[in-house]
């Protein structure tokens, strides 16, 4: 593991093993610190069961955590995540909401298990779900029981070969709708951000009116820097940021081995780098003050 000591990093996009990673909480606090990032921020899909630990692991490396979430919404025939900062983690209305996303993953996870009885592979879901860390299965936990058991030698060949948008065993999703995402984000006293919007499949053009509707509703922000920015992307995300005034964060995504060869705080290839100024426009955004 590389250990930087003379560059500061921010990340504002990574998951534990809470949702689809594969490190704990304490764990992902631990390698942040290890690797030189100051700023972090745990978003987790759908659930911020892992903040509690995540905050207790940053006092003690001395890391400046911000909690977070990545919530998915509806949006079309696919899903757009809203990343949140600074939600209320204890707000009984929050997690009411979370919970009845939980409720609608699970009747997805139950009829995705029905589908592979088709092919003659009992999924375990009880085991399945001590990938997790807690209720919150996603397709990757799928994909995991499927290598480890020998169905196939890869995730990317699992998601190929059956869960892929297009998959035979693909079940897709009962989102909330967008406004539900952003406003419970805004009521819970956070700050709404459209997370990687060059990955959903639009064009420019597209991507725009989904960025002008979505401020219309109350998003704050826009993830620009990220690890999979190609090309131009970057300085189209710039745009939209410039014409509808919104904060540009940035974050690498990681989910630890999920996501092979994707470091925390660099992105693929050390190729990401989350300005500094990120983080203090989060942080202004929320009216906190950044203190490292």
């Amino acid at each position: 593991m590389k250990i930087v000591t003379n560059n500061k990093y921010v990340d504002l996009h990574v998951h534990s093993n809470v949702s689809d990673g594969t490190k704990s909480p304490r764990e992902v606090v631990k390698h942040a610190s290890d690797v030189g990032v100051v700023v972090m921020a745990l978003t987790d899909h759908d659930t911020v069961a892992g903040i509690d630990e995540a905050a207790a692991a940053a006092n003690e490396y001395g890391v400046c955590l911000v909690p977070g979430i990545e919530i998915s919404a509806g949006y079309r025939d696919r899903d757009v995540h809203i990343l949140g900062y600074f939600v209320d983690t204890k707000s009984s209305e929050f997690l009411d909401i979370l919970e009845k996303a939980w409720e609608k993953r699970e009747e997805r996870n139950i009829k995705i298990v029905e589908k592979f009885r088709k092919f003659d592979i009992a999924l375990d879901i009880e085991a399945i779900k001590k990938y997790s860390g807690s209720s919150v299965i996603t397709r990757a936990h799928f994909a995991r029981w499927l290598v480890e058991n020998g169905y196939c030698r890869s995730n990317s060949e699992v998601f190929e070969k059956y869960l892929g948008n297009d998959g035979p065993c693909y079940v897709p999703r009962d989102y909330m709708t967008r406004e539900t995402a952003v406003k419970a984000i805004l009521k819970a006293g956070g700050i709404p951000v459209l997370a990687h919007p060059m990955l959903y499949g639009l064009n420019s053009k597209e991507v725009d009116m989904l960025v002008k509707e979505l401020k219309e509703m109350g998003l704050k922000g826009i993830e620009t820097f990220y690890s999979s920015n190609m090309g131009m992307d970057e300085q189209i995300v710039r745009g939209f940021a410039d014409k509808y005034g919104l904060i540009m964060t940035g974050g690498s995504d990681y989910h630890g081995d999920n996501k092979p060869g994707l470091e925390i705080g660099t992105g693929r290839s050390d190729t990401l780098r989350v300005p500094m100024k990120s983080a203090e426009d989060l942080f202004n955004a929320a009216g906190r003050e950044l203190i490292l």
